[in-house]
C-alpha cells in the first residue's frame, strides 16, 4: 500500500491488453495535461494522482485535432495528437521494437478515420466515467453518419468473437458491424506508442506487466516490460491473433497470467 492519493479512478479488466494499454495512454495523456501525474494499479482500478479529472481528459482528448501525417497513406498514416496534447503516433511503423508486429488493421481500414470515429464518440458524457473501458457501442464516419467505422479491435472482449470458427460465420467477409469499445480502441492506440509489450520466441506473442506503486509515463516502458523489479506487479500474456482467414486482420485476445519460468 502507499499514501499516493488518486484524482482518477478507472475500472479496468487487466487481463484484457486493450484495456491495460489504455491506461498507460491515459496516463501519458494526463502528464501531458498536468504535469508530474503519475499511475498505478490497486484492485480492478487503475489510479492517476494529478491535477485534474477523468472528465476534463477525456473531454480534452474527444476535441484535440487528430492530423493525418502523410496525406498519401489512408490506411497506415501517423497521426498527429494536437494540442494540448502534442503527440505523435507512429509506433505501427517500428520493425525493431515490434510495433509492427502489433498492428491490427489491415487492407481498407483506414488508421485515421477510425481514429476520428473513436474520438467522436468520447465526446458523450457516458464515455468520460471510470466505466468509460466497458461502454460500447457503434461507432460512424464522421464525415459520413450513415457509414459504421469498425474499430481497430484491440480490446480482448471483440477479438475471439470475430473469427467464423467462433460465431459460425465470418462477420468479417459478410460485412456486419458489431460493437465497439471506443475508449479502449483510442486510448490503447495512444498507450502503445510510449510502451510497447515486451515480444517472446513466440510469433505473435507478447509480455507485459502491472504495477502497484505511483509511477510517471516517463518510465513506463521499463515497468510494462516488467524490468523494474521493486514494483512489479503480475505478468501477463497475449496473442495478437489472426481474425480472418487471410491472416491479414489482427485482434489482441484476452492475456493470461504467466510465471516467472515461462
Amino acid at each position: 500500500m502507499h499514501s499516493a492519493k488518486a484524482g482518477i479512478h478507472l475500472n479496468v479488466d487487466v487481463t484484457n491488453p486493450g484495456q491495460f494499454f489504455a491506461c498507460c495512454g491515459l496516463l501519458d495523456l494526463a502528464d501531458r495535461l498536468w504535469s508530474g501525474a503519475t499511475g498505478w494499479f490497486e484492485g480492478d482500478q487503475f489510479r492517476i494522482t494529478c491535477d485534474g479529472t477523468l472528465q476534463e481528459l477525456i473531454a480534452q482528448l474527444s476535441q484535440t485535432q487528430l492530423t493525418q501525417v502523410d496525406p498519401s497513406s489512408n490506411t497506415s498514416s501517423p497521426i498527429q495528437l494536437g494540442a494540448p496534447f502534442h503527440l505523435l503516433l507512429d509506433w505501427w511503423h517500428d520493425q525493431k521494437s515490434g510495433g509492427k508486429e502489433l498492428k491490427v488493421w489491415a487492407g481498407t481500414m483506414e488508421s485515421v478515420r477510425i481514429a476520428r470515429a473513436m474520438q467522436a464518440v468520447l465526446r458523450n458524457p457516458i464515455f468520460q466515467t471510470e466505466d468509460c473501458l466497458n461502454e460500447g457501442t457503434v461507432a460512424y464516419d464522421i464525415e459520413d453518419s450513415s457509414k459504421k467505422v469498425e474499430p481497430f479491435y484491440f480490446d480482448a472482449q471483440r477479438g475471439p468473437n470475430a473469427h467464423s470458427r467462433d460465431v459460425g460465420f465470418s462477420a468479417n467477409a459478410l460485412g456486419l458491424t458489431t460493437t465497439a469499445a471506443p475508449a479502449v480502441e483510442l486510448l490503447c492506440l495512444i498507450g502503445l506508442q510510449r510502451c510497447l509489450p515486451a515480444r517472446t520466441d513466440r510469433p505473435r506473442i507478447f509480455r507485459y506487466f502491472t504495477w502497484n506503486q505511483p509511477v510517471s509515463s516517463a518510465i513506463l516502458p521499463v515497468v510494462v516490460n516488467g524490468l523494474s523489479h521493486a514494483n512489479r506487479g503480475q505478468g501477463y500474456q497475449f496473442e495478437n491473433w489472426y481474425r480472418t482467414g487471410q491472416k491479414k486482420h489482427k485482434a489482441f485476445l484476452p492475456a493470461i497470467p504467466i510465471t516467472e519460468s515461462r
